[in-house]
Order: structure tokens, then sequence, then C-alpha cells
């Protein structure tokens, strides 16, 4: 038997990173716990997939309205929202849909073809049943009727044109619905940036209403035989095929512009449409309903066409003949020889330069009827002062 000395020490424990079974031991939690965090893991994600899954079948069993829903108040309308409802309750009653029958044609193939209808918008003028529109709806017509906005059905007869003006004047033919007629404003205080409204009948959808502002003013508008309308509005408010003629409208719903053309490249609105003023337009509907027609300024003379003016490299307005007795015959102005060789070419009008026949037109518009205008006129390369009286052209043309 060994005895141990009496003093000896004990023995050293072992360090615990080195005892192979706590070791082993520590392994064999770490990895159940890792397992136990994956399986939750794994539970989690096969819950949110199932619930993503669910979710539309869920939404439509617990949330779908199986009956009327609640309405909910509406409170006040925006003032501008008011003054636009009440203005279009104010003027749409005389806002009218203006249908123009073509005549009938005759084909070799049949006894009688359908005449064309086209469309366009129209504003009662006067309690008389004068309605105004623009020329070129109802240009060529045999046949007119115009719808109320109370849905009546009216025939109408033209009673005068104005194609330098593109406006028309029809007469409703014994109306039952009371009429209502439009609001007259000005056009020569209008603002750039102040609202415009239209109403009108785009494409046939009647009563249509849209809105915008005056984009420019005293543009120039070309109409028929050379004519230029000065002072027109230019809008941005929507203007489709169908407006034509209807009213163009400031804030208080008063008359400041006939909607009668627009550009664009598709034939629809592209927010550029044009407006007859409205003080052209007063001016020129009294003188058709008194008279049938309007006083158009001339001085009696046939010129040429821009193009051909142009390709000669003339700059001015050349004539090709004189009526005779005219104010140009009397004055001594010449038109071209029978061979073409050009006599007298128009360059200038009470002091301003004219280098076509619209400048030519809105100068003798300016002067006015039975006013002299001082013509600037060259021949064989030579000016000479010319003075000539202007004249109404309008009852020639009937002639």
């Amino acid at each position: 038997m060994t005895s141990l000395p009496p003093h000896a020490p004990p023995p050293p424990p072992r360090p615990p990173g080195l005892d192979p079974l706590a070791s082993q031991q520590a392994q064999v939690r770490r990895t159940q716990r890792t397992d136990r965090l994956l399986r939750i893991a794994i539970v989690w994600l096969l819950v949110l997939a199932t619930l993503w899954v669910a979710q539309p079948y869920l939404s439509a069993l617990w949330f779908s309205a199986t009956g009327p829903r609640t309405v909910t108040a509406r409170g006040e309308l925006a003032p501008a929202e008011k003054a636009t409802v009440d203005l279009f309750k104010q003027v749409s009653p005389s806002v009218v849909h203006v249908f123009a029958q073509g005549s009938q044609r005759v084909s070799p193939f049949a006894v009688q073809q359908e005449a064309p209808v086209q469309s366009g918008s129209g504003v009662i003028w006067d309690a008389a049943g004068h309605v105004v529109t623009n020329n070129h709806v109802i240009q060529n017509a045999s046949q007119l009727g115009v719808r109320l906005a109370s849905g009546e059905f009216v025939t109408a007869r033209v009673v005068g044109t104005a194609p330098n003006y593109d406006l028309a004047v029809l007469q409703l033919e014994r109306p039952h619905t009371p009429l209502r007629p439009i609001a007259i404003g000005s056009s020569e205080d209008l603002q750039v940036g102040q609202a415009t409204f239209a109403i009108g009948n785009p494409y046939g959808l009647e009563q249509t209403l849209t809105t915008g502002i005056v984009s420019a003013l005293r543009r120039r508008l070309p109409t028929a035989a050379a004519h230029e309308v000065r002072g027109v509005i230019q809008t941005d408010a929507a203007i489709n095929p169908g407006n034509s003629g209807g009213p163009l409208l400031d804030s208080a719903g008063r008359l400041i512009g006939i909607n009668t053309a627009i550009i664009s490249g598709s034939g629809a609105s592209a927010g550029i449409g044009f407006a007859i003023p409205v003080d052209a337009v007063n001016r020129v509907v009294t003188a058709l309903i008194t008279n049938g027609s309007v006083p158009v300024p001339g001085i009696g003379i046939v010129a040429a066409r821009e193009t051909e003016t142009a390709q000669l490299g003339i700059d001015g307005v050349v004539i090709l003949r004189t009526l005779p007795d005219s104010p140009a015959a009397q004055a001594g102005l010449e038109g071209a020889t029978d061979d073409g060789y050009v006599r007298d070419v128009i360059t200038g009008a009470n002091g301003s330069d004219i280098h076509s026949m619209s400048d030519l037109a809105a100068a003798l518009e300016e002067a006015g009827i039975g006013r002299d205008v001082k013509l600037t006129v060259e021949r064989d390369g030579r000016a000479r002062t010319v003075t000539v009286k202007v004249t109404d052209i309008s009852q020639r043309r009937r002639t």
C-alpha cells in the first residue's frame, strides 16, 4: 500500500474547454436550438404563404358589400363649382342644335340619294326667334332644322348670311317653347387669362360644356373671299366639330364670341380654338336682320390669287380687271391685258403697306364705306397715289 506524502497538493482540476463530454453536449444544444428556430421559421413561412393565397377569398368573404353602400355626405360645392353650375343653367336654354341638309342628288343607279346632313350649334339672339350660327354650318343647305334645349325640333329659314364673317342668321318657324335670348357681353375689354366657357354640340353630343381661358386676343381669322376677321379671340376651351356657331362665354354668362374654327392636325380639339368677337357679331347680325346682308367695303376690282402673284415675284395686289362703273375704273386703275401683261399693282393704302388682298380688305374696312382711300399703285415700275372711294360691293355681288 502506497501512501502519499502528508503535505502533497491535490491534482489540479481539468479545464472545461478541454472536457470532451461537455463540449459534445454544448454542440448538441446548439444544434437543437438551430433546428428549433428553423422549424419555427418554416412554420411562419407556411402560415404567411397560406394567408397570401387565401387573402382574396378572405377579403371577398369578410369585406364584400352585400347591400347598397351608405351615401357619404357631400357638403357644399366649392364656390367656383357653384358658379359654373349656375352659368350652365342660365345659358344652356339659349344654345340650340342646328341641322342642315344638303340638296338631294339624282343618280343614274338610283332615283334619289339621301342628302348629307351636317350639324352645328347656334344661339338664340332675340325673342322673335332669330338664331345666330356659322355660315359654314348652313352653307348650301336646302332644309334647315333647329333642336331647342327643351328637345323641341323647329324648322328654320335663312334670314341672311355674311360669308366674310362666317356668320348666318336663321328664323325659327313657330316654336312652341318660350325662347330665352342669350345675354350679350363685350369683346373690347377682354383680357388674356380671363375664364371662358363654351357650350355646344361637339360630334352631336348636345349641351356639352367645356371651360378654359382667353389664350390670346386680336388674332386674324381668314374667311371667304380673301377676307380676314380682325380681333378674333383665341381660347383653349375644348372646341370640336359641332361646336361651330355656339357661344363662347365669360364668367358672367355673357356672349363674348361665336366659336368658329380650330387649329388641329387631327381635326379634334388641340387647345387652339377661335371665336368671332361679339362686337363684330353684334354689328353683323343687326345688319343681317335689318337688311338681309352686310355691307362689304370694296373698290370694284378682281385681284389675282396670292399664289399667282408670288410666282410672278410681285409684292402687292395684282389687278386682273376692274368692274364696269366701279370706283376703281373711275379712278383710272387698269387690269392685266389679254396677253397677261400686268398693269397696276396696289402696294399701299392710307400709308400702310399692302402685301395681299386680305391687307387691302382690312384697309378698306378701316376706311369705311363712302369714304376715300389713298392707294399707292405701281405701273411699269413707277409708283403713284390714286384716290378711290370705298363702296358697298355686296349689292354688286348679288346682281
